[in-house]
C-alpha cells in the first residue's frame, strides 16, 4: 500500500513537473509570438513610411537629365556651333564589384589604349563613386554593337547616348567662338562655390574659351530629372516620371561666317589678325587670329601629345592674337595724336614744319630718323598723317608731353579693356611715368615721349583696341563697346541686345573730327597718300591709316635691311581704316607680324576683304530675301527648327535607354 502511495506521489510530482515546464514554455511561446506581432506591427505600421522609403530607394532612382545646350549661329543663321549624338561606354564604380577585374575584361573586349585608361582613372579619382566615368567616347556603331551582344556579363557598365559639342567650321572661329571641354576639378569647385554644381549634375561639358565661355550661363540651360524603376542589376525597367530639362538658349552673332572666312584665307600662312567691326552698333563682324587650330581635338579630350604640339609650337596658335596680341600700334596712331594737338592748341590748321628726314633736339646728340631717308619737306597737319610723317609727331608729341598723351589716349581705348564679351582679352600698354618707375625703376625720359609720338616705345596695343579706337574717330566721340553677342532667339525671332556706349568724348572745336577724318581720307585717296596704291580702284571711297611697328631699335649710323634681321624682329604691318567715307558702315584693323611694310602689305590685305564685303551688300535682292516677314534671317527659321528638333527627340531618346 505504501508502495502504491508512492508511486502515485511520483506521477504526481512528474505531472506537476510537466504542467510548469509546459507553462513555462507556453509563456515562452507566448512571449515570442507576442514580440514578433510587435515587431511585425512596427514594421508594417509604425515604420512602414520609412521602410517603403528605403524598398523604394532600391528600386526607384531619380536621375539627373542633361539640358540640351544651346546653338550658336552667326548674324545670317549660319550655325557656328551645334550638338550631334555620340554614344560613350561609362562605368559606375560603386555598381561594380571587382573594378580591377572588370576593367581588364572591358579593355580585352573593346581594346580600350592605355591613352583611354589612363584618362579614366584620372577621371574617376576626382569623380564621385557613385556617378559614371567615360572609359571611351565617341564609339563606332561596331563597338555600340558588339558591347550590346555583352553586357549581360558586365554590371554597372554601360553605353550612353548624349549630345556632344561640333563645330562645323574648325579652325576658322576657334579664338572667338572658344570651346566646350570636359567639367575638371577646378570648374567643379567653382560651380559649387557659386552654387551651382546641381545644375551640372548630368552634364559632361562646360565653355572653356571664347563665346563659349562667356555666355555659359545663357547657353547652359536647366537640369531636368526623370523617376525610373529598377531591377536589382540597377537596369532601367520603366520610366515613372519625367520632368524635361530647359535648353539652353540659342545666341546669335555678329559674326558674318563669309567675311570671317575670307578674313581667314587673306592672312593664310602668316601670323596676325584682322578684326571688322560694324561702325554704327560697335558689332564684332569677323575677328580671326592666325594660326588658329581645330577646337572639336578639346571638345572629347585633347591628348597630351597634341596638346605639347599647340602649346610649344613657335607660332603660338593657342594665343588670340584679335584681343590679345601686344602690338606697337606704330603710325595708325598718329591721327589721335594729331587731334589731342588741335584740340590742346598745340598745333592747329596751319600748322606747317620743315621734315628733312630727322629729328634732333637742343644739346641733345640723340637723332630720330623718319621712316623716308630725305624726310617730306614742308608738311601740315593733314599731310602729316597721309605720307605717316615721323619728324612732325616727333616734334607734336615732344611738345604735348607723356602726361597729356597717356590721359587722351586712355579715352580711345588704348590701355584699357573694350568690353568686348570675351574673357581672353589683354588691356596692353598705355605707358605713364608712374608705370615705368613701378616696371623698371627708371624714371620717364623726354626720349620715351618721343618715341610714343610715332606709336613705338613702350605703346603697345591689341587689333581690337585699335579697331576700337577708330570707331571713336568715326563717330567723333561716340564710344561704342564692341560686341560678339547680337542676340538670342525666341519664338522663332531673333530679340536684339541692346547697344552699349560710354560717356562721349567731349571736343571744344568740332571742326577738329573733320580735319583729321580728311587726313584718313587723304591716305587712302591723295596719291601722295600711304594707302593709295593700295586702295586705287575700288568701287567706294574708304579712309583709314598705314603703320609699320619696328620690333628693335637701329643704331644711328646703321641702315635697316630686313634681308640680315632675323624673321621675328622684321617688321609688323598694321592698318586701320573704314568704308564708306562718307556714311561709314563697317571699319578694319590688320595687324600681320614681320612682314614688312603697312602700306604694302597690311592696306592690300584689308583692301581684299573691303571689296569682298561691299561685293556681298551689292546684292540687295539676296541681303532682303535673307530677312523675311517676321524680322529675321530665313536661315534661322528653316535650319533652326530642323536642327533643333532633331536633337531633341535624339535626347529624348537618349534619355528612354
Amino acid at each position: 500500500m505504501a508502495k502504491v502511495r508512492q508511486t502515485i506521489r511520483d506521477h504526481t510530482a512528474e505531472a506537476n513537473l510537466f504542467a510548469r515546464r509546459a507553462f513555462v514554455s507556453v509563456m515562452f511561446v507566448g512571449t515570442l509570438m507576442l514580440l514578433l506581432m510587435l515587431n511585425l506591427y512596427n514594421l508594417q505600421v509604425t515604420n512602414h513610411d520609412d521602410y517603403q522609403t528605403q524598398s523604394n530607394g532600391n528600386r526607384i532612382k531619380v536621375l539627373p537629365v542633361a539640358p540640351n545646350r544651346g546653338l550658336i549661329y552667326d548674324r545670317n543663321g549660319v550655325i557656328l556651333a551645334e550638338n550631334r549624338p555620340i554614344y560613350s561606354l561609362e562605368i559606375i564604380p560603386e555598381e561594380v564589384e571587382d573594378l580591377d577585374e572588370t576593367l581588364a575584361q572591358v579593355t580585352e573586349l573593346m581594346s580600350i589604349t592605355q591613352a583611354e585608361m589612363s584618362r579614366f582613372e584620372k577621371d574617376r579619382k576626382r569623380q564621385r563613386r557613385f556617378k559614371p566615368v567615360a572609359i571611351r567616347n565617341q564609339l563606332s556603331h561596331e563597338e555600340v554593337a558588339l558591347f550590346s551582344a555583352n553586357q549581360h556579363r558586365f554590371t554597372g557598365v554601360s553605353i550612353q547616348a548624349r549630345l556632344s559639342r561640333f563645330y562645323p567650321f574648325r579652325d576658322t572661329l576657334t579664338h572667338m567662338l572658344g570651346y566646350v571641354a570636359r567639367i575638371n576639378k577646378r570648374d567643379l569647385s567653382k560651380l559649387t562655390a557659386e552654387g551651382l554644381e546641381a545644375n551640372y549634375a548630368a552634364t559632361h561639358d562646360i565653355g572653356k574659351q571664347g563665346v563659349e565661355k562667356f555666355h555659359e550661363r545663357t547657353l547652359h540651360g536647366k537640369v531636368g530629372y526623370q523617376q525610373v524603376e529598377v531591377n536589382n542589376k540597377g537596369r532601367i525597367i520603366r520610366v515613372l516620371d519625367f520632368q524635361p530639362p530647359e535648353p539652353g538658349k540659342d545666341i546669335v552673332l555678329n559674326i558674318d561666317i563669309e567675311l570671317q572666312k575670307k578674313a581667314q584665307q587673306e592672312l593664310a600662312g602668316r601670323r596676325g589678325s584682322v578684326v571688322i567691326t560694324d561702325t554704327q552698333t560697335g558689332g564684332v563682324l569677323a575677328l580671326y587670329s592666325s594660326p588658329s587650330y581645330d577646337p572639336n581635338l578639346f571638345v572629347h579630350g585633347i591628348s597630351q601629345k597634341e596638346y605639347s604640339k599647340l602649346l610649344n609650337s613657335r607660332y603660338s596658335p593657342l594665343l588670340n592674337r584679335a584681343t590679345q596680341g601686344r602690338y606697337p600700334p606704330a603710325s595708325t596712331i598718329k591721327p589721335h595724336l594729331a587731334l589731342l594737338g588741335l584740340e590742346l592748341g598745340v598745333i592747329d590748321s596751319e600748322t606747317e614744319i620743315n621734315d628733312p628726314g630727322t629729328y634732333q633736339l637742343r644739346n641733345v646728340s640723340h637723332v630720330w630718323r623718319d621712316w623716308k631717308k630725305h624726310g617730306h619737306g614742308m608738311v601740315d597737319v593733314t599731310k602729316s598723317v597721309e605720307v605717316s610723317c615721323d619728324t612732325f609727331y616727333y616734334d607734336l608729341a615732344y611738345k604735348l608731353g607723356i602726361d597729356r598723351i597717356s590721359d587722351s589716349m586712355r579715352e580711345f581705348g588704348f590701355g584699357e579693356f573694350t568690353g568686348v564679351d570675351l574673357y581672353e582679352e589683354s588691356r596692353a600698354n598705355m605707358p605713364t611715368r608712374g608705370w615705368k618707375r613701378a616696371r623698371f625703376n627708371e624714371p620717364w625720359y623726354i626720349g620715351d615721349t618721343i618715341s610714343v609720338g610715332i606709336g613705338q616705345s613702350y605703346w603697345n596695343a591689341t587689333p581690337l583696341q585699335l579697331a576700337n579706337s577708330l570707331n571713336i574717330l568715326v563717330n567723333k566721340g561716340r564710344r561704342l563697346t564692341p560686341k560678339i553677342l547680337k542676340g538670342y532667339l525666341e519664338d522663332g525671332r531673333v530679340i536684339n541686345e541692346p547697344v552699349e556706349e560710354k560717356s562721349p568724348i567731349p571736343m571744344i572745336d568740332e571742326a577738329n573730327w573733320d580735319l583729321v577724318l580728311d587726313s584718313l581720307y587723304g591716305t587712302v585717296n591723295r596719291k601722295h597718300g600711304t594707302a593709295f596704291s593700295a586702295y586705287r580702284g575700288s568701287d567706294y571711297i574708304s579712309a583709314g591709316k598705314t603703320g609699320t611697328a619696328q620690333l628693335f631699335s637701329v643704331a644711328q649710323d646703321e641702315e635697316y635691311n630686313e634681308d640680315e634681321v632675323n624673321e621675328y624682329l622684321r617688321d609688323n604691318a598694321m592698318y586701320i581704316g573704314y568704308a564708306p567715307y562718307d556714311n561709314p558702315q563697317i571699319s578694319i584693323a590688320v595687324a600681320i607680324e614681320n612682314v614688312g611694310g603697312g602700306g604694302s602689305n597690311a592696306a592690300p590685305l584689308a583692301r581684299k576683304v573691303m571689296d569682298f564685303y561691299f561685293d556681298e551688300q551689292k546684292n540687295t535682292e539676296i541681303a532682303n530675301k535673307a530677312w523675311g516677314t517676321s524680322g529675321m534671317p530665313l536661315g534661322f527659321q528653316t535650319s533652326s527648327a530642323v536642327t533643333i528638333s532633331n536633337l531633341e527627340e535624339t535626347a529624348q531618346t537618349t534619355n528612354s535607354q
